[in-house]
């Protein structure tokens, strides 16, 4: 019935009102912190994300103890490497950053969720998300071997899930196939589905190391433009074995992440990535809004858009904003 028998304002007059009629909620259970991990000691500020910092182990660990006291259930790793190869030989390396990383986080904090990101790019001395051709293209086929067998790494040093973000094509299937074939047929695969090639990507290439000495992702990573596409990466994923499926970034994505929410009724994650980050800092640091309020407002409407996991620097202070008051 319209005005004045239907009033909507009526179940918005109190706190307690709006509460209970909320259709999306936000808890410290929905997110993933986000860690940089490097082999130096102690910690090194990343200008261009205030807040967060590459850690060594032992921070890492430190860190990872406060987020699961906040309710955060789990962590994605990125590591930076001493030293860079062609290959990206560190990413498999038994020893390597994030191999060490897991161990020591898992015998700190055993039932903290540890992901592992997969991918090349921040062990290639060329930056880019495979092996290269003679003519300086990413082949694809041969840099599906180096990312299972990074996966089968990964797990064995004690990832609970494994993270593939480097968009070449049949990487579910072959990561899939090489955890099976090692026993690891249990651990999921949190696929980066629909990754686009984003201009939000800034702040995390200084970060982790990674920007490519040459050239860029585009002809690997999605176009911006197009969200058919980008449904059908994620059915693929889902057809070679893919458990969660991710959209990345999530503010200027969050169509595309409605939309394979409702065509897969998969679990879907959504990555609110650096640039997000960034630009609510700067924004928040010069008083042109308020931080709280706009990290909780956007986390809700990734939320609301489908994400059943949101991958977000703004993790840690999100936990403790959504603290009940005492």
């Amino acid at each position: 019935m319209a005005f004045p028998a239907t009033r909507m304002r009526r179940l918005r007059a109190t706190p307690v009102l709006r509460d209970l009629v909320r259709e999306t909620r936000l808890s410290p259970a929905d997110l993933v912190m986000p860690f940089f991990v490097h082999t130096e000691p102690g910690r090194l500020a990343i200008d261009a994300m205030p807040g967060v910092d590459r850690l060594s182990i032992d921070e890492l660990v430190r860190e990872c103890g406060e987020v699961q006291a906040l309710g955060i259930p789990a962590v994605l790793l990125f590591g930076i490497p001493a030293e860079k190869d062609p290959e990206g030989s560190g990413a498999w390396d038994p020893e390597g950053v994030v191999q060490l990383a897991t161990r020591a986080i898992k015998a700190a904090h055993p039932e903290l969720l540890v992901i592992a990101d997969l991918c090349l790019c921040e062990y290639t001395s060329h930056g880019h998300c495979g092996l290269l051709t003679e003519d300086g293209r990413v082949d694809n086929d041969p840099s599906l071997a180096l990312l299972a067998r990074t996966a089968v790494s990964q797990v064995r040093a004690g990832a609970d899930i494994i993270a593939p973000s480097d968009m070449m094509d049949g990487r579910v299937g072959a990561i899939r196939a090489a955890l099976d074939e090692e026993g690891f047929a249990d651990t999921p695969i949190m696929a980066y589905s629909a990754k686009f090639a984003s201009a939000y990507y800034g702040p995390f290439r200084e970060a982790a190391g990674s920007t490519p000495s040459f050239g860029d992702r585009r002809s690997y990573q999605m176009d911006p433009g197009n969200g058919d596409e980008a449904v059908r990466e994620a059915a693929l994923d889902v057809e070679e074995g893919a458990d969660v499926l991710m959209v990345k970034p999530a503010l200027p994505y969050l169509d595309v992440l409605w939309r394979i929410k409702q065509q897969s009724r998969m679990p879907v994650a959504a990555y609110n990535v650096s640039g997000e980050y960034a630009m609510v800092k700067a924004a928040a640091a010069a008083g042109y809004l308020d931080e709280r309020s706009t990290v909780l407002e956007t986390l809700t409407s990734i939320r609301r858009a489908g994400a059943d996991i949101v991958i977000t620097y703004h993790a840690k202070d999100a936990a403790e904003w959504l603290r009940p008051t005492p």
